[in-house]
């Protein structure tokens, strides 16, 4: 076994494919040769101390690669030579009846997640308007923040001490983890519960946030819980799944589940589909297509289903309109010259818009972080900082603006008589509403809904919607971070609605589009400003509207929004897997990349072990590393002369050596171990399953003996040249999938491998910490204190700094 003695670094968890960690000052037993090659940098320039941890939910963990790349090793081969036909059949069969109850269950949660906020918002909305309606103000007001401050403080517990991981949106850890990322936690059965009823509590509380963004982490985790064989923690495991034990049909089964988190929240199946493909997934082919707009289509069986079921009225609003939750089908979709001028002003400003609310987000984030790194019982404190916030500025604003007379030819019961409808009373005489109250005293589906109603040109005044315009936008910022679960869609779709609604009021009859239309219209501006996306909002706003003749308005308005506001950020997500430290891999090289090379991203110490490798050798060498790959290396008398053999995973190290097939003189003894093992037993277990170092029991007689590593090591990994171009190996990297990328030399007569490149060498970070010349001023940006500061605090905790406290980003 070999290693480099130059470079020593502290390794700080599993997926540290580059870190060595040295446990006190144990010597490193015989057989350990010198490093294989010399370096051009000193040691502490090569050690690569970047990306190593993030930020998941509220919870800050250490980060894994995942292995997307089939192991091609003599197990893997031998046990796809052996395999029956009704066995492939089997594997088939598994997969599509897996994106089967992906949608079910999906559709059930959504389903579910609707009723609970109808009937709890419902009765909270009831007991206040009964209060308002005798003239009790202020019992009215007192019973309101009441509820949403008990709702509010049980969903922030929740984040706070049961699951860390499932606060904030879910979107950005679900993009990661498909990006090639893991993350303890993020998946796990316990974010599955907190996610669903943390979400149920955060949005019938009344916060400004939506259930959507959430939908898509939860459709993630029912696919990941199904697809890993359930849970061993809570007793739910599935024999029959062990097919799905490796992580490239874990990614193909959370792809299908984020999808289906789409159409069960908006109702969309196709947007579900192109949204998986447009945002979510990083890698996509056709077979994936196919399997993503079956479970969709079952997510849409499914909530049909359950509209029949409550047409009755039994299950509050969530049976009305069919499949479309906002319909604005029954206005007239004529338009002309001025409006496509006007579309044009709010494709203008809504890239405006999205963008200072992107940039304001992350100044908000930076600074919640500051109070959630002091922990749990802060977290809940801000949460209920925030809750009364809400209900004040939601019960107080109303009482500014005049009542309205009630329209003479109302569709519409006026005064509306219960806890939902466009015309509410609060605080008017008879005959009369109070418009704002009709916005802010109901649930937000019903905000949209009066939102995007057509021929109620003068149901809002003006002050109404530029206040409602200005509260949604300022509490959508300052709620986006608290320790609940919360989606970004409803309150970008409400504030967009607003000051779209607000142009078609200005415009009147100039325009033939009708006020709903323009409302329509404003929140597809917004949308496209924060999210950036096009064709996936596209469609889903056209499915959630049944608005198929405002195509081309939607399309244009989509396109002129993220042009405008790409000209000043990132989209919300991207900049909010960047704030948490997550190492993203681009679908693009950075431009800087094309002046390095492969090997000038290289960061040891590298550890290599023989084909015949001694059993003390490995166990010393997994003990004091966190490495995931080893290079196995053939020499004399296996081969002429020093050859790459291909890369071993430390898992697979860990069932071999649990097996202890060992030998005592240096031998092949491949046919042995294939007879002896499974492939199957080989397979990534489950989240918090893995064999791990202290599981092993190994005699100090057998630390002497030795094992064929042959059998196990992946004969044919990716390598590139040394002289490669960084930009080339980073596309590589990202398009394959790859966790490894073995760097081999250019000329004859030197050590067999050069290093290997793991997502972290190709992190901005490293790069430009190596060869900070390139670009300066990028780099301070990255590091500087507005960068990752609540990242770069943590990790300096974990490495011993004790003076430095470690933030948590709620997003």
């Amino acid at each position: 076994m070999e290693r480099r003695e130059e470079e020593d670094g502290n390794g700080i968890g599993n997926g540290h494919e580059h870190d060595i960690e040295i446990e006190g000052k144990e010597s490193s037993p015989k057989g350990m040769r010198q490093p294989l090659l010399l370096h051009r940098h000193n040691s502490s320039s090569r050690i690569n101390r970047t990306s190593q941890i993030a930020i998941v939910g509220a919870n800050l963990c250490s980060i894994e690669s995942l292995d997307y790349e089939i192991v091609e090793n003599d197990l893997f081969k031998q046990d796809w030579r052996s395999r029956k036909k009704s066995e492939i059949y089997q594997y088939v069969v598994l997969k599509w009846t897996l994106a089967l109850l992906i949608g079910l269950g999906t559709g059930l949660v959504g389903f579910f997640n609707n009723i609970a906020v109808e009937n709890i918002a419902g009765f909270k909305l009831l007991l206040a308007n009964n209060l308002m309606l005798r003239e009790r103000y202020y019992q009215a007001f007192a019973a309101y923040a009441s509820c949403n401050m008990i709702l509010a403080v049980a969903a922030g517990a929740l984040c706070a001490y049961i699951a860390p991981a499932a606060a904030g949106s879910g979107i950005p850890e679900v993009k990661a983890y498909l990006n090639g990322i893991d993350a303890h936690t993020i998946l796990a059965p316990g974010t599955l519960f907190v996610k669903i009823v943390g979400s149920i509590l955060g949005v019938a509380a009344g916060f400004v946030v939506g259930k959507e963004g959430p939908m898509v982490h939860t459709g993630a985790c029912i696919a990941s819980l199904l697809g890993q064989g359930g849970s061993r923690k809570y007793r739910l495991t599935w024999r029959w799944l062990r097919y799905f034990k490796n992580d490239r049909d874990r990614r193909d089964l959370i792809t299908c589940g984020a999808a289906a988190g789409v159409a069960a929240a908006f109702r969309a199946p196709v947007g579900g589909v192109l949204f998986a493909l447009e945002e979510a997934a990083s890698w996509w082919r056709s077979a994936l297509l196919w399997r993503t707009f079956f479970t969709t289509a079952v997510v849409a069986v499914v909530l049909r289903s359950f509209i029949e079921f409550c047409r009755s009225g039994r299950c509050g609003l969530f049976g009305q309109g069919g499949l479309i939750m906002f319909d604005v089908n029954s206005a007239p979709a004529s338009y002309g010259t001025p409006d496509l001028l006007a579309v044009i002003f709010l494709g203008v400003i809504g890239g405006i818009f999205g963008s200072l609310y992107n940039y304001m987000v992350d100044k908000v984030l930076r600074t919640y972080s500051i109070i959630n790194e002091r922990g749990p019982s802060f977290k809940i404190l801000l949460v209920i900082s925030i809750s009364f916030l809400t209900s004040c500025c939601s019960y107080g604003l109303p009482w500014i603006l005049q009542c309205t007379p009630c329209p003479a030819h109302a569709v519409e019961e006026c005064p509306t008589i219960g806890r939902s409808g466009n015309y509410k009373n609060f605080q008017c005489p008879p005959n009369h509403y109070n418009d704002l109250a009709s916005l802010f005293l109901t649930t937000n589906d019903d905000a949209i809904r009066s939102l995007f109603s057509s021929s109620t040109e003068k149901e809002f005044q003006i002050s109404t919607l530029l206040v409602f315009f200005a509260a949604i936008y300022f509490l959508g910022i300052v709620t986006y971070g608290i320790a609940i679960p919360s989606g970004l869609f409803i309150p970008v779709i409400l504030a967009g609605a607003s000051y779209g609604r607000l142009v078609g009021t200005f415009l009147g009859p100039l325009s033939g589009l009708d006020a709903g239309l323009f409302a329509l219209l404003g929140a597809a501006s917004f949308l496209g400003g924060t999210m950036r996306m096009t064709v996936s909002l596209c469609v889903i706003l056209l499915e959630l509207t049944n608005s198929l003749l405002m195509l081309p308005l939607v399309m244009l308005v989509l396109l002129i929004s993220k042009t405008v506001a790409d000209s000043f950020n990132k989209g919300v997500y991207d900049q909010i897997v960047k704030m948490k430290g997550l190492p993203y891999m681009e679908a693009h090289a950075e431009p800087y990349m094309r002046n390095l090379v492969a090997s000038d991203a290289v960061s040891g110490p590298l550890v290599t072990f023989s084909g015949v490798e001694k059993v003390g050798n490995i166990f010393y060498a997994l003990k004091i590393t966190k490495h995931n790959g080893f290079p196995v290396i053939d020499e004399p008398p296996f081969s002429e002369a020093p050859e790459l053999c291909g890369l071993v995973l430390r898992s697979h190290l860990l069932v071999l050596l649990k097996g202890r097939k060992f030998t005592k003189q240096r031998i092949v003894t491949g046919s042995e171990i294939v007879r002896r093992f499974k492939a199957h037993e080989f397979a990534k277990p489950g989240s918090g399953k893995g064999l791990k170092l202290e599981d092993l029991d190994i005699k100090d007689e057998e630390m002497e003996m030795f094992v064929d590593l042959h059998p196990i090591t992946n004969m044919s990994p990716y390598t590139v040249l040394e002289t490669t171009s960084l930009a080339k190996a980073a596309v590589l990297f990202r398009e394959l999938g790859l966790r490894h990328l073995c760097v081999v030399p250019k000329t004859p007569g030197r050590p067999p491998i050069v290093g290997i490149l793991t997502r972290h060498d190709f992190m901005p970070e490293h790069v430009l910490g190596l060869h900070p010349h390139l670009h300066s001023h990028k780099m301070a940006m990255l590091l500087g204190p507005t960068g990752i500061g609540s990242v770069e605090r943590a990790a300096q905790q974990l490495m011993g700094d004790p003076g430095a406290a470690s933030g948590a980003l709620n997003v």
